[in-house]
């Protein structure tokens, strides 16, 4: 018979755990205080000797390297602050200088960006005053602790005398010391100093751990208006994407035009004209054989525009929405695909979001047919989550893998014209195969580039 035992009280989980946080932000307190001394003394050299020919060429390029150097310590600290098993510190955006723009405006780049210069106040000023107060502090608290604990070891090896004149005061006015002796009150007072400080350890150097990261989190870490960039650059980077595959899908169909139905045309009005001719002269068999040429170019220039218009949303799409047109591109397809489609795609996804998603599968699908020498595919597309709503869609097949991104080639124009919706294409495709591409795309405007898909 197993006999039940009451689980400890939460406060108690609480404080054993912070024990285990101890080391790391005590590892971290202690070393950041060396870095700190060690920046501090590198960096005002750097720097004010900048300030000090600033009206010399030197000057200049003195101080924005002082800044990168800040910028690196700074970035050393966020990372020492690991230790400490408190959150990470999200890194700022830094300013990026154009790949064009003149090595003046590169070298001197960091003078103009007020990340650097948090990141300068931090290691010169802020820094070294608060981690000189917390290496203190966390000497004491660990000094204290371990000292307290054993000094009834380490007390007999102390030369003589060896008892302190406040151990007699402490024995003759506090009641519970009376009968000790003025040694044994030193011991017993040292011993309560121990526990003292040796309970709160935890508290304490938590504390100062927390005090740290709240102090890198306001000048080390990203500001408000790092997102509002981040978000304006998504979007530019989203309607470049957008304009870029557009253009480059247009390019294609006109040369496609060009390459093959064109041709074609070209072909057949130069067949009829001689059909004409012969049939004007009499030549009835010539002339059938002409106009059976033309059947054939005919014939040949619609299925090269058929092929074409697979670019071009079909009218199933915009008449019977996206769950009918996929389930009508896997019936079209020479492999045998299997489809798992959420009935809410029609109501939850938006007509510009069904379009590309219908252009993606039927790519995928074409890929798959001609490269991949699958037999089977099966394509999913399901819609997850509340805020914001994702849609999500998978393809694989069975074929050789090997599958993989290169400039000019299907999937990088699929993952541009999914950039320009915001949206991620993921391949998973070992040699050998099988073959797994994950399409997400995000059904909310306000959802940002690169964020990831939340999936219940």
């Amino acid at each position: 018979m197993s006999i039940d035992r009451p689980a400890p009280a939460p406060w108690l989980s609480r404080y054993l755990a912070s024990w285990m946080r101890v080391p790391g932000a005590s590892a971290y307190l202690l070393v950041s205080f060396v870095v700190s001394m060690v920046a501090i003394s590198v960096l005002s050299s750097v720097f004010f000797a900048g300030l000090g020919m600033v009206i010399l060429l030197i000057g200049l390029p003195l101080m924005s390297g002082s800044l990168l150097l800040a910028k690196g310590l700074g970035v050393a600290e966020l990372g020492m602050l690991g230790w400490t098993g408190l959150p990470q510190i999200e890194a700022p955006v830094w300013p990026r200088t154009a790949a064009d723009a003149h090595w003046t405006s590169r070298l001197l780049a960091p003078l103009r960006s007020g990340h650097h210069w948090s990141y300068l106040l931090h290691q010169m000023l802020i820094n070294p005053i608060v981690s000189t107060v917390t290496f203190a502090l966390t000497v004491t608290w660990w000094a204290t602790a371990l000292g307290g604990l054993t000094y009834w070891i380490w007390d007999v090896f102390l030369p003589e005398p060896n008892v302190d004149p406040w151990a007699e005061w402490l024995r003759s006015h506090v009641p519970l010391l009376g009968g000790f002796t003025a040694s044994m009150a030193e011991t017993v007072a040292y011993l309560v100093a121990g526990v003292v400080f040796g309970v709160t350890l935890p508290g304490v150097i938590g504390g100062l751990g927390r005090l740290r990261h709240g102090i890198a989190a306001a000048m080390l870490g990203r500001w408000p208006s790092d997102e509002l960039a981040a978000r304006a650059e998504a979007e530019a980077q989203a309607r470049q994407s957008a304009v870029h595959a557009e253009d480059s899908a247009m390019r294609r169909l006109e040369r496609d035009l060009h390459d093959g139905p064109q041709q074609r045309l070209v072909r057949l009005q130069m067949d009829l004209a001689a059909t004409e001719r012969r049939a004007a002269a009499g030549d009835t068999d010539q002339a059938a054989a002409y106009a059976r040429e033309a059947q054939q170019q005919a014939k040949a220039a619609l299925d090269e525009l058929r092929a074409l218009s697979r670019g071009v949303a079909p009218p199933l799409l915009a008449d019977r929405g996206l769950v009918a047109a996929l389930s009508a591109l896997a019936e079209e397809s020479p492999l045998r695909v299997g489809t798992d489609l959420d009935p809410a795609l029609d109501a939850a996804v938006p007509p510009e979001v069904g379009r590309a998603v219908y252009f993606v599968v039927a790519e995928l699908l074409t890929n798959a047919a001609k490269h991949s020498g699958a037999s089977e595919a099966t394509v999913s597309a399901r819609v997850h989550g509340d805020d914001p709503a994702r849609l999500r869609v998978t393809a694989s097949d069975n074929g050789c893998g090997g599958a993989q991104f290169r400039d000019g080639h299907g999937l990088s124009g699929l993952r541009e014209r999914l950039n320009g919706l915001r949206g991620t294409l993921a391949v998973e495709s070992p040699p050998g195969g099988p073959t797994r591409i994950d399409v997400v795309v995000p059904l909310a405007a306000g959802v940002q580039p690169g964020q990831p898909p939340s999936l219940s």
